[in-house]
């Protein structure tokens, strides 16, 4: 069986069981729809949550960055998975014993106002569009590549199914889809890595064979690695960092209190039965998210590694890579390199007119790698390769069996549609329960509750698929954004409703203001108002990263300092919160249970 006929046959199946599961777990009512109906086991509200977690930024684009950053890239294992465990012990359990289907709704309780919950629906819906944005990149990334056409053909394909069956199942539907996204993306993950780690060290884990022996060699895969790579003028894999030592700090922390301040993971502890469970069932997304974040590194690696073996020969021979002969003859290129090249995704051009592919850095500050290129006669790298292709295309570097590339393609498609489904949930809950029930209309219909969240739905995966188009940066890139606008806002605001029952509703609105907009100036002056390109205006803040070289992916933990540093100083100057409102505060901290803290949905 052709490779086509393959990759079509393992996403129809995998389409087929996720539409199946969709009809047999249908919403009945609005409970169902937005929170499951409050009866998801634990372990199955973990797969569910890594499934949601593991989008197409973790699954497609993460690798890819690690693959470029190197030793740097290691910040978003740290910054997501830290993240976790601030979600799991801080936050998770007692947003569950609010009872409450939103983190809105949780803002617009605990502070006492329906002026606080609008803000933190306005928080939520800017975090997860731009974080759609970087799903639906992803998305065309996986379409494209399934259908073999253009990426943004494969964006407006992705919006239509995404779109589909996040209406027709609601928060149940989306559960139990969940589960089987995860068991199908964690298999494309994994058995890939398995072959090519033996493939190059001999090792089966991947974990393992990151640290083990290059086949044929003495030295360690890491070692040649980084010497390749650094001969061709990169930088050495093992030890760049992204920017300044306090950038990739603050890039670090800003995706760790983004992640535990994300509506859509938030949203998932709503649909276990109990405190208890929503404890275990962050303590259970922690293990199945591991199986992909240890794995990561290693792909990200050997893909290098493969890559630069597939254009330049010496690479495995261990001759002179400047060699004429060494380099790749673009008519004897694999069919992967064409198959990619479909997509706009893989470029190569001839600079230097010898029919041959040279990839280098050819804005090195190596005087030694730029003489030996010199000497060669190389004008320049001539492969254009986007980082977000990867692991998509990791197996067919590889020359892997057809049916490995096939379960990947199937893999990519699942995270890309489990994430950007979970989203357009949290801006469906956000806008029709705490905007339009909440504030505008308390006595519409369940019917037409649901009605505004599926128009909501519609809208916005019509703006994130434009902005898709044009995206601000690599998928994983553009969610590290909507990581740092939620740092910024909604997680302070959560913090200090669970943790000071002294903090009043004037001290929490201005705080999120404060953090929301900061973060937004310094975001939009890089990436244009909106992500709109040409609308930049980096000579208002004095140049990019003018912050103390502070990118705007790592500037989301500086706003949510403005923002805790402008809630305490309004708290000071207003009165305190009503006593109720601290006695429920109190409550919600003791371990067990209390009275005053019951609405249950």
């Amino acid at each position: 069986m052709d490779l086509q006929t393959t990759i079509y046959l393992f996403v129809g199946l995998s389409f087929a069981l996720y539409i199946g599961i969709a009809v047999w777990a249908r919403a009945g009512s609005t409970s169902e729809f937005y929170a499951a109906g409050g009866s998801v086991h634990p372990i199955t509200n973990g797969m569910a949550t890594a499934a949601d977690w593991m989008s197409a930024a973790s699954f497609i684009s993460m690798a890819g960055l690690i693959s470029t950053m190197g030793y740097g890239g290691a910040l978003f294992l740290m910054g997501w998975t830290g993240g976790y465990v601030l979600l799991a012990m801080l936050l998770a359990p007692y947003l569950r014993k609010f009872g409450k289907f939103t983190v809105p709704q949780f803002i617009g309780d605990r502070f006492y106002s329906k002026s606080a919950s609008t803000i933190a629906v306005i928080c939520l819906l800017v975090a997860s569009i731009t974080y759609i944005i970087g799903q639906m990149t992803g998305v065309g990334i996986a379409f494209s590549r399934f259908l073999g056409v253009s990426s943004d053909t494969g964006i407006y394909v992705g919006m239509a199914i995404v779109f589909a069956y996040a209406v027709f199942g609601g928060m149940k539907g989306i559960t139990y889809t969940q589960v089987a996204q995860y068991i199908v993306l964690i298999l494309a993950y994994t058995v890939p890595a398995v072959f090519i780690s033996l493939q190059l060290t001999g090792n089966p884990l991947p974990q393992l064979g990151l640290g083990g022996t290059y086949v044929g060699t003495d030295m360690s895969l890491l070692a040649k690695l980084d010497q390749v790579i650094t001969e061709l003028g990169f930088g050495k894999y093992t030890t760049q960092l992204p920017g300044s030592t306090l950038n990739m700090f603050m890039y670090t922390l800003s995706l760790m209190i983004g992640t535990a301040g994300l509506p859509h993971v938030i949203m998932r502890f709503f649909t276990v039965p109990s405190v208890k469970d929503a404890r275990s069932s962050a303590g259970w997304a922690l293990v199945f998210i591991a199986i992909l974040y240890t794995t990561a590194p290693a792909v990200a690696a050997m893909a290098k590694l493969n890559l630069h073996s597939t254009v330049n020969s010496a690479v495995k021979t261990g001759g002179d890579l400047y060699a004429p002969e060494a380099s790749l003859v673009n008519e004897q290129r694999p069919d992967w390199m064409k198959r990619w090249e479909k997509t706009g995704l893989l470029k190569w051009t001839d600079k230097n007119g010898d029919g041959r592919i040279q990839y280098y850095n050819d804005k090195t500050t190596n005087a030694d790698a730029k003489a030996k290129a010199e000497a060669a006669g190389w004008k320049g790298s001539e492969l254009d390769v986007n980082v977000d292709i990867i692991v998509m295309a990791n197996p067919e570097i590889a020359l892997l069996p057809n049916w490995v590339i096939a379960l990947v393609a199937a893999g990519g498609l699942a995270a890309a549609l489990s994430t950007a489904a979970g989203l357009l949930m949290a801006i469906s809950s956000a806008v029709s329960h705490d905007l339009v029930k909440g504030v505008f209309n308390p006595n519409i219909s369940e019917k037409n509750e649901l009605l505004a969240g599926k128009v909501s739905m519609a809208v916005a995966i019509v703006v994130a698929g434009y902005l898709g188009l044009n995206p601000p940066g690599f998928a994983a890139g553009t969610v590290a954004l909507a990581f740092g606008i939620a740092a910024s806002s909604l997680f302070p605001a959560i913090m200090m409703g669970i943790f000071s029952k002294k903090m009043n509703k004037e001290g929490a609105m201005a705080g999120m203001l404060a953090g929301l907009f900061f973060t937004l100036f310094y975001v939009f002056a890089h990436k244009g108002i909106f992500f709109i390109k040409g609308t930049e205006y980096l000579g208002l803040i004095g140049g990019a990263n003018s912050f103390f070289g502070i990118t705007p992916e790592a500037i989301g933990a500086v706003g949510a300092m403005v923002n805790f540093l402008v809630a305490f100083l309004v708290d000071k100057v207003t009165k305190e919160p009503p006593a109720h409102i601290q006695a429920m505060v109190e409550a919600v901290r003791v371990p067990r249970g209390s009275k005053l803290v019951d609405g249950a949905h």
